[in-house]
């Protein structure tokens, strides 16, 4: 799939004009033309083509799905002194993992240390 590479792009434009610290409506509408512009095509001598077509890239990669009824704990956080949510909620008995058996709070979807759906 060819993808557009605007950072690169943008990187070019602001780096060969000197106006482009200006407004940002201006300094927009200008990098728009400039990448329209018509540049020598590599491929076919003597035909030109938009300068844009120079910063696509081929890339290959999966789509991402997500999942809400499936979570998969990164790692990233292992515990936290705050567990549950944001709201203030009275604990009237007790919420478990079925699997590890951390502590969650009463409306947890899922355990934040393993990942196990609960009920």
């Amino acid at each position: 799939m060819e993808v557009f590479d605007g950072k690169k792009a943008a990187t070019d434009y602001m780096s060969t004009h000197t106006l482009a610290f200006s407004t940002p409506e201006l300094t927009l509408m200008r990098f728009a033309f400039w990448l329209g512009d018509s540049v020598p095509n590599p491929k076919n001598e003597g035909k030109g083509f938009p300068r844009m077509m120079t910063f696509l890239t081929e890339q290959d990669f999966e789509p991402v799905l997500i999942d809400d009824d499936v979570f998969v704990p990164s790692g990233a956080i292992r515990t936290s002194t705050f567990t549950g949510n944001a709201y203030q909620e009275k604990k009237t008995d007790g919420k478990f993992c079925s699997e590890c058996g951390t502590t969650l709070s009463a409306t947890a979807k899922f355990c934040p240390e393993c990942g196990t759906t609960q009920e």
